[in-house]
C-alpha cells in the first residue's frame, strides 16, 4: 500500500488528472478533423463476406450491411493522442518544473511500444479491409497472430531481461496470486507474458463489433488498472492509463450509436495488447480475469461456436461472438452495449477490489 507524504501524493494525483483531462481535450479537438479526413478519402469499413471458419457470413452481413462505408481506423486518434501526451510530458521535465515524464524505462516503455507496434499492425489490417484485399478483406488470421507473437515476445524479453525477474535471473521470476502469495515460475514467465498479450489483443478485437461496446469496456478496464497502478506506487503507469481513458472517452463521444467512425483493428489490437501488458506490469493476472470478464466471455462464445460446429455440426449461438447473438434475437444495439457496460463495470469493480486488497498478500 502507499506510504508517501501527502504533498507528494497530491502532486502525483494532480499530474494524473491533468494528463487524463488534457488527453480528452486533445482527442476531442482532433477527432472531427480526422473523421473529415477519413470521409474525404473514402476510408470506410468494408463488411466481411466470410467468417473465421471460411463460411459465408450471411447473418453478420444481414445485421451490419447498413454500416458499410462508415469511416474506420479511429484507433489512430486514441493511440496517437496518447503518444502526443507522452511527448508533451517531456516539456515540463526539460523546463525543470518536474523531474519525471511519461517516457519512463521502468513503467511505460513496454506499454508504449506495444500500443504503437500493435496499432501499426492493426492499421495495415484496416487498410487492406478498406481496399478489399484478401478473401476476408484484411490480413489473414495467421499473419496477424505471428506478428502479434513477435511483438509480445519482444515485450516479454524486455520485461524479463531489463525489468523483472531480478534483471534476467530466471530462478526468481515470481507471479503473485492474491491471498496465496508469490510463486516462482522461472522461464515460464516468458510464454505466460506472450499468452496474456495475444489473448487480450484478440479478445478486444472480437468484442469490437457494436457501436461503443469495446470503447466503453476498455475505458472501464484501463481506469481500473490505473487505480491498481496508483496503489502500487506506479504513478507514471497510472498517468498513462489516465491518458488512454481520456482519449477513449473522447473517442466514445463520436462512437456511441450511431457511430460516426469505428475504432478499427488499429484500435482494438493496440489497446487490447497494451491492456495485457499493463496487467503483467502490475502483476494482476487474477484481477485481469475479472476486469476483462466481458472480453473473455465474448472470446469463449467464439471458441464454443467453432468447436461445436466442427465436432457436432451445430451452432450453440445464432451467431458469435455473444453480442451478435443478442443482436440477432432482436435486442437494440444500444441496449446490448449498455448492458455489457454494466456487467463490465461490476466485474471490473470486483477485480479492482481483488487487485488492491490482495496486493502483497
Amino acid at each position: 500500500m502507499l506510504s508517501i507524504p501527502n504533498d507528494v501524493l497530491l502532486q502525483n494525483l494532480t499530474f494524473i488528472l491533468i494528463f487524463g483531462s488534457l488527453s480528452f481535450v486533445v482527442a476531442m479537438v482532433l477527432t472531427p478533423i480526422f473523421i473529415r479526413f477519413l470521409e474525404r478519402n473514402s476510408l470506410g469499413q468494408q463488411i466481411r463476406d466470410s467468417s473465421v471458419d471460411g463460411k459465408v457470413s450471411t447473418i453478420f452481413r444481414e445485421l451490419h450491411l447498413k454500416k458499410s462505408g462508415t469511416p474506420t481506423m479511429g484507433g489512430v486518434i486514441i493511440w496517437g493522442t496518447v503518444v502526443t501526451m507522452v511527448l508533451l510530458s517531456l516539456i515540463p521535465q526539460q523546463l525543470g518544473w518536474v523531474n519525471y515524464s511519461l517516457w519512463n524505462r521502468a513503467e511505460t516503455y513496454i506499454p508504449l511500444f506495444t500500443l504503437v507496434a500493435a496499432g501499426l499492425l492493426g492499421m495495415l489490417d484496416d487498410w487492406w479491409n478498406i481496399k478489399g484485399v484478401g478473401k476476408q478483406k484484411g490480413l489473414r488470421v495467421k499473419p496477424k497472430l505471428i506478428w502479434l507473437t513477435v511483438f509480445a515476445a519482444g515485450g516479454a524479453w524486455w520485461f524479463f531481461a531489463k525489468l523483472g525477474c531480478l534483471d534476467g535471473v530466471a530462478e526468481e521470476c515470481l507471479i503473485h496470486l492474491p491471498r496465496l502469495g508469490d510463486f516462482n515460475i522461472g522461464l515460464w514467465y516468458l510464454p505466460l507474458f506472450i499468452l496474456v498479450i495475444l489473448s487480450s489483443a484478440n479478445a478486444v478485437n472480437i468484442t469490437d463489433g457494436l457501436d461503443g461496446l469495446a470503447g466503453g469496456l476498455l475505458a472501464i478496464a484501463f481506469g481500473s488498472f490505473g487505480v491498481i497502478a496508483f496503489f502500487q506506487g506506479m504513478f507514471l503507469l497510472a498517468t498513462l492509463c489516465a491518458a488512454i481513458v481520456g482519449a477513449l472517452v473522447a473517442f466514445l463521444w463520436w462512437n456511441v450509436p450511431p457511430a460516426k467512425f469505428f475504432m478499427g483493428d488499429t484500435g482494438s489490437y493496440s489497446l487490447g495488447a497494451t491492456l495485457g501488458v499493463i496487467a503483467m506490469l502490475t502483476d494482476s493476472i487474477i484481477p485481469f480475469l475479472l476486469i476483462g470478464a466481458v472480453f473473455i466471455l465474448e472470446t469463449l462464445s467464439v471458441i464454443i461456436q467453432l468447436v461445436s460446429k466442427k465436432f457436432w455440426g451445430r451452432k450453440i449461438f445464432l451467431i458469435a461472438p455473444l453480442h451478435h447473438h443478442f443482436e440477432k434475437l432482436g435486442w437494440p444495439e444500444s441496449q446490448i452495449v449498455m448492458r455489457f457496460w454494466l456487467i463490465g463495470g461490476i466485474t471490473a469493480g470486483l477485480g479492482l477490489v481483488l487487485g488492491i486488497v490482495g496486493m502483497g498478500n
